[in-house]
């Protein structure tokens, strides 16, 4: 029977205890947990590793966690919580038009960041299957059922998030044929290629043994991008 892989959460806050905190409470409420200190390191991770979501303090040196609400959500399909501290309004709001999925003022309780982050995840999750129908591709040793936006691969199951699941399902109904980082732009609702990118990015992590060589998701130089099924 094959499991689904624990959601990868990224923690961003520059007070070390308070990470390690958290990344102990979350690891043991079945999660799968990094951790950064700053902006900086964590555009690192996000561009090397497919989080899940990010949870990210709004105050900290350098760049602050608003600024880079704003440029996860304009360069990534990836979901952010904010932590704000207590009796900071203008902070929340300016958060929420950043394109936080939602906030969590400090002190908070564990149990409640816990339930705001299965929430958010449920918000994000690809649309249940349709009873009774199976839509799958052999990306490789990979099967991708496109109704459960799962992939599987023995024993090990990998979500995709709606986003992925959007691009690769646009990308499936022409295989073989290039698609323009325009048109998938428009099919998808992003306001930038640079998302389609990104995304193209996540999902070579998820299906491709070499991401910096793949076989399947490939770029066409001045066409877009293609998908080769097996």
């Amino acid at each position: 029977m094959s499991e689904i892989a624990p959601a990868h959460l990224l923690v961003v806050d520059d007070d070390a205890r308070l990470r390690a905190l958290l990344a102990k409470y979350l690891g043991d409420q079945g999660f799968r947990v990094s951790t950064a200190g700053d902006a900086e390191e964590a555009s690192r991770q996000v561009e090397a590793i497919a989080f899940d979501l990010v949870i990210l303090d709004v105050m900290m040196p350098g760049e602050d966690g608003i600024s880079l609400t704003r440029r996860l959500r304009e360069e990534a399909d990836l979901p952010v919580l904010l932590l704000t501290a207590r009796g900071q309004p203008d902070d929340r709001i300016a958060g929420l038009e950043a394109g936080a999925d939602d906030y969590l003022p400090k002190p908070f309780e564990p149990r409640e960041l816990v339930l705001r982050i299965q929430a958010i995840l449920r918000r994000h999750a690809p649309p249940p299957p349709t009873p009774g129908t199976s839509e799958v591709i052999n990306l490789g040793a990979w099967r991708l059922d496109l109704n459960r936006g799962q992939l599987q691969r023995g024993s090990e199951t990998v979500r995709l998030t709606s986003g992925e699941l959007k691009l690769i399902r646009l990308l499936a109904e022409k295989p073989g044929q290039p698609i323009s980082r325009e048109e998938l732009a428009i099919a998808t609702g992003q306001t930038q290629e640079r998302t389609i990118d990104v995304q193209v990015t996540r999902l070579r992590r998820k299906i491709e043994d070499d991401p910096k060589a793949p076989n399947h998701l490939q770029t066409v130089r001045g066409k877009g991008y293609v998908l080769w099924l097996n």
